[in-house]
């Protein structure tokens, strides 16, 4: 059990009422972390402190945020198996996605050091003699950054470093399932030597999350929020933020198609589909939740994927290396069950794998779904994975496309060109020909459209996410008025 404080202007500080919560692990209940419960004056208290540090941290050149936070992501490394160990404890995550984790992480660090020099601008052709007119991307201000359990290292540095590259300051909402974890980043970025205020950390009870999210981004000083989770909270934020007027990137729920092609390379399309279906048990938001197949394939690819399915090694990963760890909580566990119920009762069937009664859940796989079942259009957010057989190119784009989600997707077929036609064709934020439908790098425009959300980190486009563009002009010659 470990004991965890928030960083409220540079000072680990409890919560003002002296409130805690606590975060069991999903597979035993044993208590894995014991943080502070933020009320929404605490909340207020860290946006304060990063709005008080904005000035200074906003002024200071390039360079110097460049040499923070690449001391950052070297103390991120340094401490991976502290980061292995916590995921372990608060989410069940396995070892191998947590070390996948801690390496992507350092990457985004490293990749938005490297875009300090790169928040710029340009000169604009005036009609006015005399005028130099100019465009200028300028830190925004105080970013609130909400991140997930699922993905805790990634997502929590992702909702900071492009901000702090940009010369803005952040306020970080921990997760309440992944508190700890959370709180290893933001240990790293004060080893890096960041001043007090630069980046604050602010944990709350699940009871409270609405109350504390909603001080902080009525906080004037809040510029930008950008929240990672579910579709449902997702609106919450996005009303949220209408209210006051704040803008908002957002990356939220997916049900990603992999859509294999009569002309695929199966060995290649089965390790991809293995691998984006159960990593991290399938709780990522690119995890393929539907399997679309050529029928003309699908006895075969069907065959050769069951077989590695079976083979993939489930436990507690406390105990040893496996590939699915534990899942969430029961509540991922009911539903999957009940997902499972639902497709056989309408005529899915079982290829391996099954219902469970513990946060162990098998990798697990239904063929033959159609629409009128619920796994068809639901994200299972879990092992249990939907094949679905179609017959040529057009059934498997409308397949792909008869969903809300639109964030990750993926094409399999030999024709790389046939193959990029059909990614064209399909709505989604992020799609790869002849890869997983999970992969993800630091420099690349991440997001989705539809109800996956909107607004996209990584690279360029995250820069133009979290700062504001001015026009700026210097009258440099005399100039005719009217009167």
């Amino acid at each position: 059990m470990t004991h965890i404080s928030m960083l409220i202007d540079g000072r680990n500080v409890p919560s003002s009422s002296g409130a805690t919560f606590e975060r069991r692990n999903p597979l035993d209940g044993q208590v894995a972390t014991v943080a502070p419960a933020a009320t929404p004056e605490d909340a207020r208290a860290a946006v304060d402190a990063a709005a008080k540090a904005f000035p200074a941290w906003a002024a200071l050149g390039p360079g110097e945020r460049r040499a923070m936070l690449l001391k950052a992501a070297d103390a991120l490394d340094a401490r991976a198996q502290d980061f292995i160990d916590a995921m372990a404890a608060e989410t069940g995550a396995s070892g191998v996605w947590a070390g996948f984790n801690v390496h992507l992480s350092g990457d985004m660090l490293r990749e938005a050091a490297a875009i300090t020099t790169q928040v710029s601008g340009e000169v604009i052709p005036s009609n006015v003699p005399g005028s130099l007119a100019m465009a200028q991307r300028v830190p925004a201000g105080v970013v609130l950054g909400i991140a997930p359990w699922n993905a805790p290292v990634i997502l929590a540095t992702r909702a900071i470093a492009t901000p702090l590259a940009c010369g803005n300051t952040v306020v970080l909402k921990g997760s309440e399932l992944s508190p700890r974890t959370h709180g290893l980043i933001i240990e790293s970025l004060q080893q890096a030597g960041l001043p007090a205020g630069v980046v604050n950390f602010v944990t709350n009870a699940p009871a409270d999350a609405g109350a504390v999210v909603e001080a902080m981004i009525a906080h004037p000083a809040v510029r930008r929020v950008n929240f990672t989770g579910s579709t449902k909270v997702g609106r919450i934020i996005a009303t949220t933020c209408a209210k006051y007027l704040k803008q908002a990137v957002l990356e939220l729920g997916g049900k990603a198609p992999f859509v294999v092609l009569d002309d695929a390379d199966l060995d290649a399309a089965v390790n991809a589909a293995a691998f984006g279906s159960f990593m991290n048990s399938g709780q990522i938001c690119m995890s393929t939740e539907r399997i679309i197949v050529d029928e003309s394939v699908a006895d075969a690819f069907v065959d050769q994927l069951v077989a590695k399915t079976r083979g993939l090694p489930l436990g507690d990963p406390r105990q040893g290396p496996v590939v699915l760890g534990s899942v969430v909580d029961m509540a991922t566990v009911e539903r999957c069950n009940r997902l499972i119920d639902d497709a056989l009762a309408k005529g899915a069937k079982l290829l391996c794998g099954g219902k469970a009664d513990s946060t162990l859940v098998p990798a697990t796989l239904l063929d033959h779904v159609t629409p009128e079942m619920e796994i068809y259009r639901e994200e299972s957010f879990g092992p249990v994975k939907p094949i679905v057989r179609v017959k040529g190119v057009d059934e498997a784009v409308a397949c792909a496309n008869d969903n809300e989600f639109g964030l990750s997707a993926a094409v399999f077929g030999r024709d790389a060109a046939r193959a990029y036609a059909v990614a064209q064709r399909i709505e989604s934020g992020i799609c790869h020909v002849n890869g997983p439908t999970v992969h993800d790098e630091a420099q690349m425009p991440f997001g989705g459209v539809k109800a996956s959300g909107y607004g996209r980190f990584g690279g360029r486009a995250g820069i133009e996410a979290f700062t504001e563009l001015r026009w700026i002009t210097i009258q440099h010659a005399p100039r005719h008025y009217p009167f």
